[in-house]
């Protein structure tokens, strides 16, 4: 996962939700996705969705 918005360089924290990417998995914050980007990509087109969350393996114990 990408750790940077492609848009406007925005830190996203790994493992949130505060992220939406796209079938090519481009990454934006919410912020620049909300914009005039809304639903489709501005590299590939793509259909934009939330990101989904990754936790880490240790987190079951």
């Amino acid at each position: 996962m990408r750790t940077s918005c492609e848009h406007c360089a925005k830190a996203l924290p790994m493992g949130s939700e505060e992220a939406v990417i796209c079938s090519y998995e481009c990454t934006f914050c919410t912020e620049c996705a909300a914009g005039p980007m809304q639903e489709r990509c501005p590299n590939c087109r793509g259909e934009l969705v939330r990101r989904p969350r990754r936790v880490p393996k240790d987190a079951d114990d």
